[in-house]
């Protein structure tokens, strides 16, 4: 049996690199190619079109239950998790992983379960480390791994953690990783059973909102003693392959770096939430200070006016702390692939 899944994960930077491996694909490549880039939830997306007009390969975003056809490149919609399920496509509006749907990572753990030793995984130019876990599992089933080289990915960091986790099998920019694609989904994926990966079908499952996993009292890991950012729910830690990663109870995942980066949002937000509380405490307390001198008492507007210092006093270190962050941007999330976004 050939090697006739290819998934796809990119994300900053992942355009220019999407669309020099797809010019680069041959017309008769005789397996289907699933790609996610992570883009915001609200927004259109004219990847499929930007794709279809910059290769030989026809792109589209798929449909809820489609089979998987060679020649056919298949882009996962806005708000979308895209789900390898057998021999179809599957969309899902399932958990978030490291804060973003679609996410590379559901993509590639579904095909590895699905399609096993038959996947090939391909990362490409991002800044944090999504697609590791998910390639982990593609590697462990048999699949193979190609990322492209970090020094020519425009945000090397999703490449740099494939490498330092996984055994790849290829490094190369994407036109020299789309001429390999060629020669490797010609080739059998050997008459060997794939291996069992702990864990794999039950957060398979979990992407597709699966009642039974949900409600399973089994969780994979053991409790970390944080708190999911985007539920409140405590996180299990798991580790896969030397990769430290995360799950709450209804499923949404972080990697290290990504639950990171999240804490360091929110930690930015409740500091502007407290600065903002103490601007309103102070502007009222010289409020009350003038009223209490217009009324005479004295004791009373002495009083205000020291709360009111104290509180400009306390929003000046405040401001401080934000303006330290300035440059920070290193430890927090991805922000949106500007240029697919209006299309």
């Amino acid at each position: 049996m050939g090697r006739d899944v290819v998934v796809v994960g990119a994300s900053a930077g992942g355009v220019e690199a999407l669309t020099q491996l797809t010019r680069a694909l041959p017309i008769d490549l005789p397996a289907a190619v699933l790609v996610v880039l992570h883009i915001p939830p609200h927004v259109s997306s004219s990847l499929p079109a930007i794709l279809s007009r910059n290769g030989a390969l026809p792109a589209r975003h798929p449909t809820d239950g489609q089979l998987l056809r060679p020649g056919e490149i298949l882009v996962a919609p806005p708000d979308h998790h895209l789900l390898v399920d057998d021999d179809r496509v599957r969309l899902s509006r399932g958990p978030q992983e490291n804060g973003h749907r679609p996410a590379v990572d559901v993509l590639f753990r579904t095909a590895a379960f699905s399609a096993g030793a038959r996947a090939i995984g391909v990362v490409l130019s991002g800044a944090l480390d999504d697609g590791t876990a998910g390639l982990i599992s593609i590697k462990e089933r048999g699949g193979l791994a190609l990322v492209q080289d970090p020094e020519d990915a425009v945000y090397p960091g999703m490449p740099l953690s494939a490498i330092a986790h996984v055994p790849v099998d290829r490094i190369a920019n994407p036109g020299e990783l789309a001429q390999y694609l060629g020669q490797l989904t010609r080739e059998s994926s050997g008459s060997q059973p794939p291996g069992r990966v702990p864990w794999l079908e039950f957060e398979s499952k979990i992407a597709r909102l699966d009642g039974e996993a949900m409600n399973s009292p089994d969780r994979p890991g053991t409790p970390a003693g944080f708190g999911c950012p985007d539920c409140a729910g405590a996180l299990f830690e798991i580790d896969e392959g030397g990769l430290t990663r995360f799950r709450c109870r209804v499923g949404h995942a972080w990697s290290a770096d990504s639950l990171l980066g999240q804490h360091a949002l929110q930690l930015e937000s409740a500091l502007w939430m407290a600065l903002r509380s103490l601007e309103e405490k102070a502007a009222l307390s010289a409020q009350l200070h003038e009223r209490a001198l217009g009324r005479g008492n004295t004791i009373t507007a002495e009083r205000y006016a020291e709360q009111t210092a104290a509180s400009l006093h306390a929003a000046g270190l405040i401001r401080s702390m934000l303006q330290s962050r300035v440059g920070g941007s290193d430890l927090t999330p991805e922000g949106p692939e500007e240029d697919i976004t209006l299309g």
